[in-house]
């Protein structure tokens, strides 16, 4: 079920109340951090049981952080939509994506440089990857990638590499509209591009040639 649909406070999963406190968690977050004091007021401030939020939320900021993120993701697709996206080249649906999700968490940075704060702490940096992975899996999914090959993961982590410096970027910029960030985010898509197209020359140039670990093979277990 998607954040962004309505949620009756008197009748919650655990799944609908993290989406239902994501949002508001986040923007208290940016003032009392995020632990305890945000959730409290968020579940206040939603009409929501109090002890409903600390078991929705037991695993603590991480587990916050994780909602918001996912707040943030879906907030992303919906500006997104698969039409809207048709009617792009890839380079257009890339950088289309991640501007949304800049312009759905700039309202909060401040709760976003605390929450990198947080995920940066040795005993998170598992968990803080597998967030940004997701994030860049979503994106790719969404521009039409359909890889399941290596070309699947080298994708994800080159992307992996421009979300993670853009929104960094992006937590500095005071240039209107964020735009000192979208051309930083331009010309780093323009290096993913140039990067898919020598790729892609050189699949095709070696494409015929005889493969060396083919030859080794044939070296060690030799035709009957």
């Amino acid at each position: 079920m998607s954040p962004m649909t309505a949620f009756d406070p008197a009748d919650l999963t655990l799944d609908e109340a993290r989406a239902l406190l994501a949002p508001g968690i986040a923007a208290n977050a940016a003032f009392d951090g995020w632990g305890d004091a945000a959730r409290d007021m968020a579940a206040e401030s939603a009409g929501v049981d109090p002890d409903i939020a600390r078991l929705a939320f037991e695993g603590g900021p991480i587990a916050m952080i994780d909602a918001w993120f996912a707040h943030i993701d879906t907030a992303m697709l919906d500006a997104c939509p698969p039409d809207r996206m048709a009617t792009m080249k890839i380079r257009e649906r890339i950088t289309a994506l991640v501007e949304a999700r800049l312009d759905a968490v700039a309202p909060e940075r401040e709760a976003l440089r605390r929450a990198l704060a947080i995920l940066a702490l040795p005993q998170n940096l598992v968990r803080s990857g597998k967030l940004g992975w997701r994030t860049v899996d979503l994106i790719w999914r969404r521009a039409g990638d359909t890889a399941v090959d290596y070309n699947h993961y080298t994708k994800r982590g080159i992307l992996f590499g421009v979300y993670g410096s853009t929104m960094t970027v992006a937590l500095d910029d005071e240039s209107e509209g964020l735009a000192d960030t979208r051309a930083f985010l331009s010309r780093r898509i323009d290096g993913i591009m140039r990067f898919e197209k020598a790729k892609a020359g050189f699949l095709k140039r070696t494409e015929h040639r005889p493969s060396l670990s083919r030859f080794i093979g044939r070296l060690r277990y030799p035709a009957v």
